[in-house]
């Protein structure tokens, strides 16, 4: 085997302490500004200032400085034209899964765009219908709107048809979802998305996607079935399907499978030859062209009884103002879906931002999309923010900036002011197949379930608790319990940490766990102990146990069994009638005696041994009726490297922890702290008579050095100790047992 020659390095420095590295180095002193300053700055204006703020507001400016019309206009014009006919099938397909019209979808592929284009920090995202949240909406439509029954008692509702009822409550959720979006941006919230982990996300949209597959059988099968929503809403869809599964529209049936299998095929080969391909195969919009011809054709609405897309609305209708009601309706629910919306449109955006190396600002992010909803929702749009294969179609194909985009959008607009008549003999069966086959890479997120169980099994946790919460439970209840436990999990780990006993590799300054190592050095009578979190008021007791757990003892018992067996001690040195109490009870006995006025807090008050006429040693031998546990531990090194943090209740735990050692004779040394930490400590009376600054050192290394120049003579000077207090206690235990025989 061939051995690397590694780089070697040597430090000759003295062993600091905090102390003597503060004495040795002078520390800068640093004012920090008050909030005061901190607003009075903040709220200052100049004219740098003013321009970064709005490069800031209109990113737009930015990239259009450096625009490359020749090298890059050419592939926005292909990439844009290509999404466009994406996202033009996207958007009729989805919006079924919003229980409107498939005209509306079109609007969600343009409105949105046009105030994206000016705000967006993304220059590849393709902004339009997204299913998960189109299916979160349409559960409010179909809440406040059911197929069957008569809709909620909203005002706004008198005169309008079921349709435009449907399209009021989607609008006007759609518009309370901006100003959620838009008021987050604007109080700088935007870290709010971190909490939603790749593993929720995952797991969330997951269970959307299940909810997708579901709710577009009825199209698939040609079935009558009503919209459900609410908690196991999924349970009763699937019962009402299999009720009516004889009546399948066998038309319907064979023209989606035929569809998704022809579409998968090709959507496999566009990935296997991706490198080779200038622009993907638009088999979507082929299939869709092809289908409406047929249908057209063979006229299946009549002959087959097969339902199609219909009127389609013929330019644009005027903007609307939300609805009051609706809005209070659905507070709930906009919540949530603002939330979804922005986490998925940034995850996408970052992934793309990294490759291109650029970036991208999380709270302008906010500002865009929530401008964005709201000016849709005012022209009867939908929520909008991206889909991931809409947005590898813009990139992939060329797409350099959001002018991609902005093509795409006059597309959906061609379509809706001229083209969209000829999409009305489309079957709605074939927007369900495009939706479903679409679905594939959601759904095989499940695999997910095997990788996350072996690497990380509290993630797997939040994964599968998400999915099936959002699938029986419904998506908003679902994703507030994923969010939930996937919390839970992030305090589990806090609270109970992986602790660990450190000790010296051989020949190094290195420390590493004495679990994982064969040639490591581990001093007698040393212990090094890490705690690889923040301590903090919720986990300061599991460091007590744990610390206990690694000393094996526990200080405060040994200090009270002690004090016990001095008080005895003590007692029996004072005695005044000692002959007449050994004639009586014998000298043994005299050790039995109780100690009922001694009290707990006497018992935890430090050893005192300043009235004794021999030294004592605890771990010498005693009389045999005084029994105290052996401590062979003399010093106790605190790692605190990984600390960030200590608050009140665990600052003082700590300290009454510490001096429980100290009263034992432990010497404890804490090494690493942080700075910030350091600093509470002495704004927060942490050091007295016993707690010594004197205590700290910088690193580990110069901990355990420090402890090894102490105790280098610890074993021969044991011994002479050891050997001159059981003289001691021979001489005394001798005088006294002579005294007794002679009395007796």
């Amino acid at each position: 085997m061939m051995v690397t020659l590694r780089n070697r390095y040597e430090v000759v420095r003295p062993v600091y302490s905090e102390d003597s590295f503060a004495a040795d180095h002078e520390k800068v002193c640093r004012r920090r500004k008050t909030i005061l300053q901190h607003i009075k700055e903040y709220l200052t204006c100049d004219s740098k200032r003013a321009t970064n703020a709005v490069l800031s507001l209109l990113p737009i400016i930015g990239w259009m400085r450096i625009y490359r019309v020749r090298e890059w206009l050419l592939g926005d014009v292909v990439s844009g034209i290509s999404t466009g006919m994406v996202a033009i099938m996207q958007g009729l397909a989805f919006s079924l899964l919003a229980s409107l019209p498939p005209s509306y979808g079109l609007y969600t592929a343009f409105f949105p765009m046009l105030t994206y284009f000016f705000l967006g920090t993304s220059r590849h995202i393709s902004v339009g219908s997204f299913p998960v949240l189109s299916l979160m909406v349409g559960a409010v439509v179909t809440r406040l709107v059911p197929e069957q029954g008569a809709p909620a008692n909203i005002t706004g509702f008198e005169g309008l048809t079921q349709d435009q009822q449907r399209v009021l409550v989607a609008s006007s959720v759609t518009f309370l979802m901006g100003v959620f979006q838009l008021a987050m941006g604007i109080m700088q919230v935007g870290f709010v998305v971190m909490y939603l982990s790749d593993t929720l996300v995952s797991g969330f949209t997951t269970a959307a996607a299940v909810h997708i597959l579901v709710s577009q059988l009825k199209f698939v099968l040609g079935l009558s079935v009503p919209g459900i929503n609410g908690p196991l809403s999924i349970i009763y869809t699937l019962e009402k399907i299999f009720v009516q599964i004889t009546s399948t529209n066998i038309c319907d049936l064979v023209m989606s499978i035929l569809i998704m299998i022809v579409v998968f095929i090709v959507k496999e080969l566009n990935n296997i030859y991706k490198a080779k391909l200038p622009v993907p195969i638009p088999i979507e919009v082929i299939m869709t062209i092809i289908a409406c011809g047929v249908s057209y054709g063979f006229n299946f609405e009549e002959r087959f009884d097969v339902g199609i897309v219909g009127k389609m609305v013929s330019g644009y209708e005027t903007p609307i103002a939300p609805n009051m009601q609706v809005i209070q309706n659905s507070a709930v629910e906009a919540f949530p879906i603002a939330i979804v919306g922005f986490a998925v449109a940034f995850s996408v955006a970052k992934v793309y931002s990294i490759k291109h190396d650029y970036t991208i600002d999380g709270n302008q992010e906010l500002i865009a999309f929530g401008v964005s909803n709201i000016f849709g929702a005012s022209f009867r749009s939908f929520a909008a923010s991206t889909a991931l294969s809409r947005t590898a179609v813009q990139e992939s194909s060329g797409g350099k900036t959001q002018i991609a985009g902005l093509i795409s959008a006059m597309m959906a607009m061609i379509v809706t002011v001229a083209l969209g008549f000829l999409l009305e003999p489309l079957p709605k069966s074939v927007l369900g197949a495009l939706v479903i086959v679409n679905l594939k890479g959601m759904l095989m997120q499940f695999s997910e379930i095997l990788y996350l169980w072996r690497k990380d099994k509290p993630d797997c946790v939040v994964w599968v608790v998400t999915c099936l919460g959002a699938i029986l439970l419904g998506l908003d209840i679902g994703l507030a319990v994923g969010l939930g436990v996937e919390l839970l999990t992030v305090v589990f780990r806090t609270q109970f940490p992986r602790c660990s006993v450190l000790a010296n590799i051989q020949g190094t300054n290195l420390y590493r766990d004495h679990k994982d190592y064969l040639h490591i050095f581990e001093p007698k009578g040393v212990k090094i102990f890490r705690i690889p979190s923040p301590i903090f008021f919720a986990n300061i007791e599991f460091f007590k146990d744990k610390l206990v757990e690694a000393v094996g003892f526990n200080p405060l018992r040994v200090l009270r069994k002690r004090n016990k067996a001095l008080r005895k001690i003590k007692k029996l040195l004072k005695k005044t009638t000692f002959r007449a109490s050994v004639k009586q009870k014998g000298f043994r006995d005299l050790f039995s005696q109780t100690t009922d006025d001694m009290n707990m807090e006497e018992l935890d008050l430090p050893t005192d041994l300043k009235d004794l006429p021999f030294r004592m040693d605890w771990n010498a031998e005693l009389p045999p009726n005084i029994s105290v546990p052996r401590v062979d531990l003399h010093s106790l090194i605190l790692d605190f490297s990984a600390v960030s943090f200590l608050d009140i209740s665990a600052l003082k735990g700590l300290k009454m922890t510490l001096k429980e050692f100290i009263h034992i004779d432990v010497d404890v040394y804490i090494v690493s702290c942080d700075a910030y930490i350091l600093e509470k400590l002495h704004s927060c009376m942490f050091f007295d008579d016993e707690i010594l600054t004197s205590m700290f050192f910088p690193t580990l290394h110069d901990a355990m050095l420090h402890v090894l120049d102490k105790h280098k003579d610890k074993k021969s000077n044991g011994r002479v100790v050891s050997k001159t207090i059981y003289i001691s206690f021979f001489l005394y235990w001798a005088s006294a047992w002579m005294l007794c025989i002679k009395n007796i």
